[in-house]
């Protein structure tokens, strides 16, 4: 594969310049208090998340294939390698963990350079839209839990939930007041603000106002904490020093690094990528996590990951392309160099009030609101990501959700749609026995439809329903397998079981309607002798013609003269159209119909133009049409101006 260079830019738009600039902008300032952070977690001291917000986040900017994704120092892979260093017995902070760190991200960049390989970014293809949705509000709700304890005057936590509630809990019995009135008051004004001035940049004047205010005003005296000083410099560039690490602990620390920055980054970006209809280059964005990861080593940082913190910020205030990026990789080189000396002013609560307020819009509650009315199975693999995220980590979480969309699956294949299927009489197409009480199964003849491909986890309920079919007067078994797509050697062994067995008792059976490429796949499961012996038949027509069964085909428990009175024809509407495409909702459809024209039946004293009603009935269906209305009449009269015998009578001479 060819890669690209900077392709979230290509076809770039001006208009586009102002919020991508001012996002960028935006992405900057909140990074600092974020990357100082995530960096001491890592055990380096907070310059160099600093360090880690420049360079990865440039090459970032100009390889990823998404819009406004960012890039930069992050939660996950800074509390792995944190957690890492602990292992080794190096103290965070020190000169050791200076050196050790960087050779930690090497091997991540190492890792990712052959996932990219291997192109394992396909992996993502198979996690469905709940377990995305739960792990992006796992991490949402991860980070802002290690936020909140900042407003109540604490350092950030790490861990989860069980770390995390443990240090809220201590962070609220030793709460200091004006901490927490300067951050609640701040993450209020943002969601107020939100909510009725979306476009105006309050986080900015909020940052801008707290540091005045820090400048101002006695704030260490209250105990409102406000960010570290750090020394002005460009960052070093310089060779890891693979001495310092033990190999194998830095290739599978690197490991399972590259493994968490891989899931997580790559299921935020889709996520982001669907919510704005756009589509991601996975294998690209593999090489681009590749690129950001060596050059963090280079410069001394801890591995770099996808943040959705800083993404959701990227959203908030419209960014279009990952001019964003670029400008929050500038900018912060800015700050690096002339601005140091200021961030020691900016207020820890404010800046955690103003990442807190990002982070709630990215929780995707009312995806799960949605799954728990319509699938309470999808709701749960949504809860088990979310939970599984948030209790045992990022990784652990995702597996948790692979695991449970697999079993979704491996449940649904299980309990396929299938159903009988007869024939109305003066009718010449097969249907579902249980759409209506005037349709009836050929005599002698058990028609089944089966629709999964016939597999290990549904294969036993495949005969069973065959089995359960056949009566004692049964000749033969007819499939309908149009939607068979494909058969396992589990389905293989118990199609020639059943085969057999129904053989032995002089039923014939017959597969039909399938793709030819099934019969390819019996031929090679060895159920070619099926097909020679005349059980395989391209329509169902001709398999009851092979059994002597021509047309009009003989119905149990029918004269195939069977008459329709209105009202029998009402009750029995299942097959048209109208019925079919609105299913228990065909009422009150209908009812909205009349109401929509109930304006231009008032303005001309005409029921005309609804005589034709739905625009998609077919000529066929316009006696089911007409007998709706009848249920209306005194509706259109109403709107008409007529009584409601004239408007039976218009109906019954369309009719005639």
């Amino acid at each position: 594969m060819s890669l690209l260079l900077a392709p979230a830019l290509r076809g770039y738009k001006p208009s586009n310049i102002p919020n991508d600039v001012f996002s960028g902008l935006i992405i900057a300032l909140v990074s600092v208090p974020i990357s100082m952070g995530y960096a001491q977690i890592a055990g380096l001291p907070a310059v160099y998340g600093l360090y880690g917000s420049i360079f990865p986040v440039l090459v970032f900017s100009l390889l990823s294939t998404s819009k406004y994704f960012v890039f930069g120092v992050d939660a996950a892979p800074a509390a792995l390698v944190g957690g890492a260093l602990v292992s080794l017995g190096i103290e965070g902070g020190s000169a050791e963990a200076v050196k050790a760190v960087p050779v930690i991200t090497f091997f991540v960049s190492v890792w990712l350079l052959l996932f990219w390989l291997i192109r394992a970014e396909k992996l993502v293809s198979y996690i469905s839209e709940p377990v995305m949705g739960g792990f992006i509000s796992g991490i949402c709700t991860t980070i802002i839990l290690m936020q909140l304890p900042k407003i109540f005057g604490s350092g950030a936590a790490s861990g989860e939930l069980v770390e995390l509630s443990k240090h809220l809990f201590e962070a609220v019995r030793s709460a200091n007041v004006p901490s927490v009135l300067l951050g609640a008051s701040t993450l209020a004004i943002l969601i107020i603000s939100r909510r009725f001035i979306p476009k105006f940049p309050m986080s900015v004047v909020l940052m801008i106002a707290g540091a005045v205010g820090s400048a101002l005003l006695p704030f260490e005296d209250w105990g409102i904490q406000t960010l570290s000083a750090v020394q002005a410099g460009f960052p070093k560039w310089q060779i890891p020093e693979f001495s310092s690490v033990p190999l194998t602990e830095a290739v599978m620390t690197g490991l399972s690094i590259a493994v968490v920055i891989t899931a997580e980054t790559l299921l935020a970006e889709n996520n982001f990528a669907r919510k704005a209809g756009l589509k991601i280059i996975g294998r690209q964005e593999l090489f681009a996590f590749f690129a950001g990861n060596l050059l963090a080593s280079f410069t001394g940082c801890c591995p770099i990951n996808g943040s959705v913190s800083r993404s959701s910020m990227n959203e908030q205030y419209k960014a279009k392309t990952q001019l964003s990026g670029i400008v929050a990789g500038f900018a912060m080189i800015l700050i690096i160099l002339f601005a140091a000396r200021f961030i020691k002013y900016l207020p820890t609560p404010v800046l955690a009030a103003i990442v807190i307020s990002a982070l709630l819009s990215a929780i995707e509650f009312d995806l799960a609101a949605k799954l728990f009315r319509i699938s309470k199975k999808e709701f749960l693999i949504f809860i088990g990501a979310f939970v599984g995220v948030l209790v045992l980590g990022t990784i652990n979480g995702v597996l948790i959700g692979i695991i449970l969309s697999f079993a979704e699956v491996i449940f649904r294949s299980s309990k396929p749609a299938r159903y009988y299927i007869g024939m109305q009489p003066g009718h010449k197409h097969f249907r579902n026995l249980k759409d209506s009480s005037v349709i009836f199964p050929v005599k002698g003849v058990v028609i089944y439809k089966f629709c999964s491909s016939l597999i290990f986890s549904n294969a036993d309920v495949f005969v069973e329903d065959i089995e359960n079919g056949i009566k004692s007067d049964s000749i033969a078994v007819i499939v309908d397998a149009s939607a068979i797509g494909s058969i396992d050697i589990t389905g293989a062994g118990r199609l020639a079981m059943l085969y057999s067995a129904l053989k032995e008792r002089g039923v014939r059976f017959y597969l039909t309607e399938h793709i030819s490429e099934l019969n390819d796949q019996l031929r090679a499961l060895g159920l070619g002798y099926m097909i020679e012996e005349g059980a395989v038949r391209r329509t169902i027509q001709v398999a009851l013609k092979d059994l002597g069964i021509t047309k009009p085909y003989p119905l149990e428990g029918s004269d195939n003269q069977v008459e329709l009175t209105p009202s029998r024809r009402r009750a029995e509407n299942s097959l048209h159209e109208f019925s079919w495409a609105f299913g228990e909702d065909a009422d009150r459809v209908i009812a909205e119909i009349i109401r929509s024209h109930r304006g231009e039946i008032q303005a001309t004293g005409s029921i005309e133009t609804i005589i034709h009603g739905w625009r998609y009935v077919d000529p066929d269906d316009e006696e089911e049409w007409l007998d709706h209305l009848e249920e209306h009449s005194k509706e259109l009269s109403n709107a008409a101006g007529k009584d409601e015998k004239t408007i039976i009578e218009i109906i019954k001479k369309h009719r005639r």
